[in-house]
C-alpha cells in the first residue's frame, strides 16, 4: 500500500494513476487496509487526485475515497474534500461516471449529520439532478437528499432551495 501511494505521488501518467487508484480502492474493502491507508497519509494523496483533469483518474479517486469513507476516522479526514466533491458533481457532465462517483461518496459522507452543513450550497444542484438526471443519477441524488432530510437542521435549507 505504501508503494502504491508513493507511486501515485510520483507519476504524472494517468494510466498508472488510474490503476493505482483502482488497486487502492479494492484494498479499501478490508477495514485493516482502511486504517493503513489513512496512517500512510493516503487519504490526502488520493484526495489530491480530485483536481486531476483526466476524468477517469478523478472518478477512480472518488471511488477510492468512497470505499475508504466506510471508516469513521477516515471520514474525519475525507470531510475536507466535501466542498470540492460537491463542485465536481455540479461541474461534471450530466449522468457521467464522475458525477455518479461523487454522489456515491456524498451519500456515504451524509449518513451521519456531521458534514451536512458542507453540502448546503449544493442542494439546488441535487434538486436539478433529480429532475434532469437518468434513473441511476436520480437514485444516487435521492440517497443524498434522504440522508440530508433526516437532519431537522437541514429542513429549512431543503425547502428554501432555489431550483
Amino acid at each position: 500500500l505504501q508503494k502504491l501511494i508513493h507511486l501515485l505521488q510520483a507519476t504524472d501518467d494517468p494510466l498508472i494513476q488510474e490503476q493505482a487508484l483502482i488497486t487502492l480502492s479494492n484494498s479499501a474493502a478490508f477495514s485493516v487496509n482502511q486504517d493503513i491507508i489513512r496512517n500512510l497519509d493516503g487519504l490526502s494523496v488520493i484526495g489530491g487526485m480530485l483536481s486531476n483533469s483526466v476524468p477517469k483518474v478523478k472518478e477512480k479517486a472518488l471511488n477510492a475515497l468512497n470505499n475508504l469513507s466506510m471508516n469513521i476516522k477516515n471520514q474525519e479526514e475525507i470531510q475536507v474534500f466535501i466542498t470540492q466533491v460537491c463542485k465536481t458533481v455540479e461541474s461534471a457532465p450530466l449522468n457521467s461516471d464522475v458525477q455518479l462517483a461523487g454522489l456515491r461518496l456524498l451519500t456515504n459522507m451524509s449518513v451521519t449529520s456531521d458534514y451536512h452543513q458542507k453540502m448546503i450550497n449544493s442542494i439546488p444542484c441535487f434538486l436539478h439532478l433529480l429532475s434532469e438526471g437518468t434513473e441511476r443519477t436520480q437514485i444516487q441524488v435521492l440517497k443524498v437528499l434522504v440522508n440530508l432530510s433526516a437532519n431537522s437542521a437541514m429542513t429549512r435549507h431543503l425547502l428554501r432551495a432555489q431550483v
